[in-house]
């Protein structure tokens, strides 16, 4: 059996690794007896394939994961037996059951889209955002090589102010391997500090949601 659940990393776990998310959800699955299924081999391992790694400080409530099991049981009685088991910081938001010829999420995944908290105000976001969404390049450097970021933003633009007042606004950032668009690299570009950020991570967009597959 496979399902796909859609979960919430929230701000008790803003600061939990990847690694650690898949240690956190496989002991979850443990503590929920539930018959989680292992790879083959000298070292087996749980086959949870989460679609994306969220970088260290993020929230979010668009993760993706997919969950083999050895046998089947009913969605509903997955989604309560692991509820009763999470760790504070995980929420779920859906699951479903899915065929198991279905392809792996990284090979259907297209973007990110973000909301962009900013605890410094940056004056004239709008026109700022404008500005970089009509640039024809913007080169940045990542690990010492200069790479093109103008086509890995597939959209900007600003959202009403969060109950604090802070400036926010929407990113939607390609998400392909090899070519995948940082928020933080757009808050630098911007003339901000990543530090002074905060980024949520709405959902993941899938192939299908935008060519209809």
């Amino acid at each position: 059996m496979r399902v796909r659940m859609t979960f919430a990393k929230t701000e008790v776990m803003r600061f939990t690794s990847h690694l650690d998310l898949h240690r956190a959800w496989e002991r979850t699955f443990r503590r929920a007896r539930l018959p989680l299924a292992y790879t083959q081999g000298f070292r087996p391992h749980p086959r949870l394939n989460l679609a994306s790694a969220l970088p260290l400080g993020f929230t979010s409530e668009g993760e993706v994961m997919d969950i083999w099991l050895d046998y089947s049981v009913p969605v509903l009685d997955i989604q309560k037996t692991l509820e009763q088991s999470l760790p504070p910081g995980l929420k779920i938001i859906s699951i479903q059951e899915i065929d198991l010829r279905v392809p792996t999420l990284q090979t259907k995944l297209e973007a990110s889209e973000f909301t962009i908290t900013l605890l410094e105000p940056i004056p004239d976001l709008a026109s700022r955002l404008e500005v970089l969404l009509t640039a024809e390049h913007l080169t940045r450097q990542w690990r010492q090589k200069n790479y093109d970021l103008r086509p890995l933003i597939l959209g900007l633009c600003v959202q009403p102010e969060d109950n604090q007042g802070r400036q926010r606004f929407l990113a939607r950032l390609m998400a392909r391997e090899r070519a995948t668009g940082r928020p933080e690299e757009v808050v630098a570009v911007l003339g901000s500090s990543p530090g002074r950020a905060r980024v949520h991570r709405n959902r993941l967009i899938f192939r299908r949601e935008i060519d209809g597959e």
